[in-house]
Order: C-alpha cells, then sequence, then structure tokens
C-alpha cells in the first residue's frame, strides 16, 4: 500500500522543526533495522512525542506506527491523518483488538510505536509501565528499542499552556 499521508506530515514537521529553530539531536538511531518488525517503546512527556519518536526512526528509514487512544481517531483534525497514517487505535477499556493488529503489523514487518506509560507523566519522570509492549515485541519474535525523549514537554504538555512558538528548545531523542 502506497504511502500517500505519512511522507508530506513528516515533512511538514520537519519543516516546521526549522521554522521554530528547534535543536534537535538523534542518538542511536541505528539501533533501528531498517527492515523487519521492531517495537520501539519510548516515555511520555508531552503531547508531541509522537513527532519526536517518529524522527528517531528516520535514520533507519522507517515509519512509525504508533498506538494511540481512540479519542485522537476520533477529532475531525487528527483522526483523518492517524487514519491516513495507518497508526492503530486503542481502546483503553477493551485493548485486545488493538494488541493483536499491532503483533500482526510487527510480523508483517513494520515498527510499531508504544508509549508504555500509557499517558504524559505530569512530573516528567517515568511513571509505572505496562508490560504491552515487551509482549508484543516477544509474541512477534522482534526486537524491544527503549527510546528516551526529552523537551517536548517545553512546547506542549499536560496541565501547562502550548509554547508552540518557543525558539531554540533543545529535543533530544535517545535509542537503544
Amino acid at each position: 500500500m502506497a504511502e500517500v499521508v505519512y511522507p508530506p506530515v513528516v515533512l511538514f514537521a520537519k519543516t516546521m522543526f526549522r521554522v521554530l529553530d528547534l535543536k534537535l539531536r538523534v542518538e542511536g538511531g541505528e539501533q533501528v533495522p531498517r527492515t523487519g518488525g521492531a517495537v520501539i517503546a519510548c516515555n511520555h512527556v508531552s503531547y508531541l512525542d509522537f513527532i519526536f519518536c517518529g524522527l528517531g526512526a528516520q535514520p533507519a528509514g522507517r515509519l512509525v506506527r504508533f498506538m494511540a487512544k481512540q479519542e485522537v481517531f476520533n477529532h475531525p483534525v487528527s483522526g483523518p491523518l492517524m487514519r491516513g497514517m495507518r497508526h492503530i487505535p486503542v481502546d483503553r477499556k477493551a485493548g485486545k483488538a488493538s494488541y493483536d493488529e499491532a503483533v500482526a503489523r510487527l510480523r508483517a514487518g513494520e515498527v510499531v510505536g508504544v508509549f508504555p506509560e500509557a499517558t504524559i507523566s505530569p512530573s516528567f519522570t517515568v511513571a509505572e509501565l505496562k508490560s504491552g509492549a515487551v509482549r508484543m515485541a516477544a509474541q512477534a519474535g522482534v526486537p524491544l528499542i527503549p527510546m528516551a525523549v526529552w523537551g517536548g514537554q517545553r512546547l506542549w504538555t499536560k496541565g501547562r499552556p502550548r509554547t508552540l512558538t518557543k525558539r531554540h528548545v533543545p529535543i533530544t531523542i535517545l535509542l537503544g
């Protein structure tokens, strides 16, 4: 299936990074395999983490299919984008179908992004992790790649005002 939505979204995000003069640093991008399935398990400090997490897979030329709460898919703006990028909706009350979908995607050779904290950590420390990322990787027989993102909370996070016009914000993305 051709990627119609995802590449322009990546281009737009990279353009916005330049416009906002964000200082992005990716370390360990070589940890993401160039082919085959993999799970990226990332901490969660901002609403923009999926963008930065996806950027971490760019050195390998991979697009990450994120697991995200169903409500994001129901939104009139983000919903069509999420579906167009083939992300995986998660019903938090009945998550087995999304788990099974993620495992199938991993077996088909895709990279799946997971935020094991299952929500943004308001304290900016890693909250208790759910075990789904580890279980998916083991069941699909693919690598589990830990990732840490830091800096996005300075732009837009839970319980604080949005500051997307801030410049010179350092964003660090560490894999491995």
